[in-house]
């Protein structure tokens, strides 16, 4: 096991694969975020395939997420924007889905990687304005010019309004990704101040022994109080990701 902490987020080939001259080798990174996508059309499956009046647990897990999405939506983005409702929650699920399993020992998190994330941010970007320039027409840009500015702060105003609106797929891309790779560093590093006060070492047989270090309790529950949080962190950055696109989506819709 490499004690790098930035080891489990390289990518590397499991299947070379190549079709019609184009690589699409299959990688760590393509085999969980299947895993991912699996698991979610399992989910859903097995809360939906036998409704009943007194749900069992996973038709209870499905309403309750289902709900869950259902008034974050309408309160954030507005009853029109349940319209895209599907798109809102397979991206809450699809998130919440590659966080958490990357949090299973010898798991790959995918959405460590800047490619993922940058292509659901690029997605979501696409999104809105397609729907911005359909609902609003030439009207949608002007929220490159914020209302009531002095004409003679319009160039600086405007080249600001552009680039942060341009920028929005990178910050939702970069948040995502920090965040996960933040927190598994953090977990590793803890797990490895563990491993050194436990005395792990080899013996000339190859054999495992250890000698119990009392102090080695203390960064072991701080790494069980660490998990938790990142267990939490997983959920809260589907949340926010999905929160942002209903924001973007609202000011799409509606206008500023």
């Amino acid at each position: 096991m490499s004690l790098n902490p930035l080891h489990q987020f390289e990518v590397t080939p499991l299947h070379p694969l190549m079709l019609g001259g184009l690589d699409i080798t299959i990688t760590n990174q393509t085999l969980w975020t299947g895993i991912g996508t699996a698991a979610v059309v399992l989910i859903m499956l097995l809360g939906t395939m036998r409704m009943a009046m007194v749900p069992g647990r996973w038709q209870a897990f499905v309403e309750i997420t289902f709900e869950f999405i259902q008034k974050l939506t309408e309160k954030t983005a507005g009853r029109e924007a349940m319209a895209f409702f599907p798109l809102i929650i397979t991206t809450f699920l699809f998130i919440a889905a590659l966080n958490l399993i990357g949090m299973i020992p010898h798991s790959f998190t995918a959405t460590s990687q800047i490619t993922t994330t940058a292509y659901m941010g690029i997605m979501v970007f696409i999104l809105i304005v397609t729907v911005g320039v359909y609902k609003q027409g030439l009207h949608f840009f002007a929220m490159f010019v914020p209302h009531g500015t002095p004409w003679w702060l319009l160039p600086l105003m405007v080249p600001l309004e552009i680039i942060s609106f341009l920028v929005r797929p990178a910050t939702l891309a970069v948040r995502l990704a920090a965040n996960m790779v933040a927190g598994h560093v953090l977990l590793k590093v803890f797990a490895a101040f563990c491993i050194m006060l436990l005395g792990l070492t080899l013996d000339g047989g190859g054999s495992l022994n250890y000698a119990l270090a009392p102090t080695s309790v203390i960064p072991l529950m701080v790494l069980v109080a660490i998990t938790a949080l990142e267990v939490f962190v997983a959920l809260l950055q589907a949340y926010i990701f999905t929160v942002l696109t209903c924001v973007y989506l609202n000011q799409s819709i509606h206008g500023h």
